[in-house]
């Protein structure tokens, strides 16, 4: 970990930066990949799952013998484990429901809103070196909630051609049936085209590294809706002289390990305290299965030493995923915070409760995007359609507003509209 000590703002901005890949590199994979899979459908997905993921596989549907059998090979206390999770989720994102609210703006003019569920709508879950069962719980929960009528699921096989069983497990525990075999570009080009074998949708959802992130931004060219743009995993941790330097490293440790560019950011008004967490980080590594995930992480990641009065403006410029607040001053920057994908405040609020089953929802704009993005929530999955009825006193009481408004700007048809009706309720009048 780079330690910086009171960089000035013009050093700030180099040093927040994030590292990228070649992105000439990656969008013309994207291309590549979306062409094929649009003219040639599932001989596509096949031949990319071969190329990318080091895999044969022509049936990509999860069957229902692949769904018993990972079942029973999910161990009990880990079924449980799902189960609570998922009750903590659905409670937290069924309380994001909106009731039908009818106002009316002036006598006899009506307006409501109302949250209709997109009807289709595609999830990728990442495989790999973390098969991330907890995403299939934060997005099948509020898509179902949302009222969904379609939720296709993709995750990429290992080289044998089968699905972790606790990704398959918890998608049939929350009711998701239609599960596909494919990973990476393929699948977001599949979801979003379809082919003969699987559906294409309306927005797709999920995390994923660069490729995935860039073939969700390539969708969106093709009217696919998507949920946010993401890129590797990121903390922020915010520590004083006061916090145990032991949760600080376990915190900046845990974020470390879900990839190679995964980055970790520690700020903070002690100098000691940088220093004691940076030895604690050692002594901690040492113990972890994905250490070299993590050393390499570390390798992008920062310690910076600044005022405390500084805080919140490297907060708010960084615009973390993720937030951690662990000072004697937490008050005081959460007031100020205006940047962030989600926050964890005070020293038992680690960022792996989020992660898994506290109940909000760790699918978060990560690479600065939470400067105008927001976290899934339950709105993530549906559109707000609005209403109005307007009866013969509200026409009468609103029409001169808009007789005058839209002549002023010279759509006199508009105009026309109101005067045909405000005449005909005078000749019913004679």
């Amino acid at each position: 970990m780079k330690i910086y000590l009171n960089p000035n703002s013009t050093e700030l901005k180099v040093i927040l930066q994030r590292k990228v890949l070649n992105e000439n590199l990656v969008e013309n994979t994207v291309k590549d990949v979306f062409e094929k899979v649009k003219n040639e459908g599932d001989k596509a997905i096949s031949e990319f799952s071969k190329k990318f993921d080091n895999v044969n596989i022509s049936t990509f549907l999860i069957s229902k013998v692949e769904f018993i059998e990972a079942i029973e090979e999910v161990p009990e206390e880990l079924k449980n484990a799902i189960s609570q999770a998922a009750l903590n989720i659905e409670k937290f994102h069924s309380n994001q429901k909106e009731n039908v609210s009818i106002i009316e703006t002036m006598e006899g003019v009506k307006c409501w809103r109302k949250s209709i569920g997109i009807e289709k709508v595609g999830i990728y879950i990442p495989g790999g070196t973390a098969p991330l069962f907890s995403t299939v719980l934060m997005l099948g929960i509020p898509a179902r909630i949302a009222g969904c009528d379609e939720i296709v699921l993709c995750t990429p096989p290992d080289k044998n051609g089968k699905v972790n069983p606790a990704i398959l497990y918890t998608a049939n525990l929350i009711g998701i049936s239609k599960v596909y075999k494919i990973g990476g570009i393929q699948a977001i080009a599949a979801m979003t085209y379809g082919t003969e074998s699987i559906p294409n949708v309306y927005k797709i959802f999920g995390p994923g590294n660069q490729y995935v992130t860039a073939a969700k931004q390539y969708a969106q060219q093709i009217n696919i809706a998507i949920d946010m743009p993401a890129g590797p995993s990121e903390v922020m941790v915010i520590c004083d002289e006061t916090s145990k330097e032991q949760f600080i490293a376990a915190d900046l440790l845990s974020q470390a390990e879900h990839g190679i560019d995964s980055q970790v950011v520690l700020v903070s008004d002690s100098e000691d305290k940088i220093r004691l967490v940076n030895d604690e980080i050692k002594v901690q590594l040492e113990n972890l299965p994905r250490r070299s995930i993590i050393e390499k992480s570390l390798e992008n990641s920062i310690a910076i030493l600044t005022q405390k009065i500084n805080i919140v403006s490297i907060i708010n410029q960084y615009a973390p995923e993720h937030l951690i607040l662990n000072t004697s001053f937490n008050e005081e920057l959460i007031l100020g915070i205006k940047n962030a994908g989600s926050v964890f405040i005070g020293e038992f609020t680690p960022e792996s409760a989020g992660d898994y089953a506290s109940g909000t929802n760790h699918t978060l704009p990560t690479n600065g995007f939470s400067k105008q993005y927001s976290g899934v929530s339950l709105d993530s999955f549906v559109k707000k359609i609005t209403f109005q009825e307007i009866s013969r006193i509200g026409i009468k009481n609103i029409g001169k507003t808009v007789e005058i408004m839209a002549e002023a700007e010279g759509l006199l048809a508009h105009k026309n509209a109101i005067t045909i009706r405000l005449n005909n309720l005078k000749d019913e009048n004679k």
